[in-house]
């Protein structure tokens, strides 16, 4: 894995432009989080834009650049949020860090059921379908309640650095990354473009109402073809 676009590298670190292969010290500084709280969004493309690949699952374009950063990424973070659907979709189970879900319904995917207490949450609203049944199998404590029919997200921003959990991190899906941009909650995108063509019917990494939002490229990374960006955007009225 190569810098393409970076800062400059400080003294003796040579993790800039041109500083030769990145070994997971520098990765690890390369994606550092410029402050806390922190939202950061992780997704992956094809080159032709797709989301997913065979079977509408990500797992079907992702390669092992993709990987890395995925995990790194997870390590840096102190909670993970991501769409019910996209857990489901995808399979999800527990993590080593608090796993947060993001549902209108409300429903905890089959595989999260049986999670340890407190290592599985869920945002959803006060008109949730299945709130009682989520409150009584996660705990009134792990069930965030916000907004009347839709998620609040930058309520459930603050709810969570309020728990001490200032570096989070979303793993999708497409409309939760819209409406976190929309919402100006996302901090950052990181976004893999893997070196592959798939046409057909798939999502974009983001789905939904139109939204018109600039974002600044911080650092672009490549191995074997995969690029790996950083972008960041500004909210000047946070």
């Amino acid at each position: 894995m190569r810098v393409l676009i970076g800062a400059a590298p400080e003294a003796g670190t040579g993790v800039g432009v041109g500083a030769g292969e990145v070994d997971d010290e520098r990765l690890a500084e390369l994606y550092a989080a410029p402050r806390t709280p922190w939202v950061r969004v992780n997704m992956v493309s094809t080159v032709d834009g797709s989301a997913t690949g065979e079977g509408g699952l990500t797992g079907a374009i992702n390669n092992e650049p993709d990987h890395r950063v995925f995990d790194l990424l997870r390590r840096q973070a102190d909670v993970v949020v991501v769409g019910a659907g996209t857990a489901r979709a995808e399979g999800y189970t527990a993590l080593d860090l608090p796993l947060v879900l993001v549902s209108r319904g409300g429903a905890v995917p089959p595989r999260l059921r049986g999670a340890e207490p407190g290592r599985v949450l869920m945002a959803t609203c006060e008109q949730a379908e299945h709130l009682d049944e989520t409150r009584a199998l996660l705990g009134e404590e792990q069930v965030l309640v916000l907004g009347s029919h839709r998620v609040d997200l930058p309520l459930l921003r603050d709810r969570l650095v309020d728990r001490g959990w200032g570096r989070i991190l979303c793993e999708g899906g497409p409309h939760l990354l819209r409406d976190l941009v929309a919402e100006g909650v996302a901090d950052e995108i990181c976004c893999t473009t893997v070196p592959h063509l798939v046409a057909g019917e798939h999502p974009r990494i983001t789905d939904g109402p139109p939204v018109d939002v600039p974002l600044e490229l911080h650092t672009l990374l490549e191995q074997d073809g995969t690029l790996l960006a950083r972008w960041f955007l500004h909210h000047p009225h946070r």
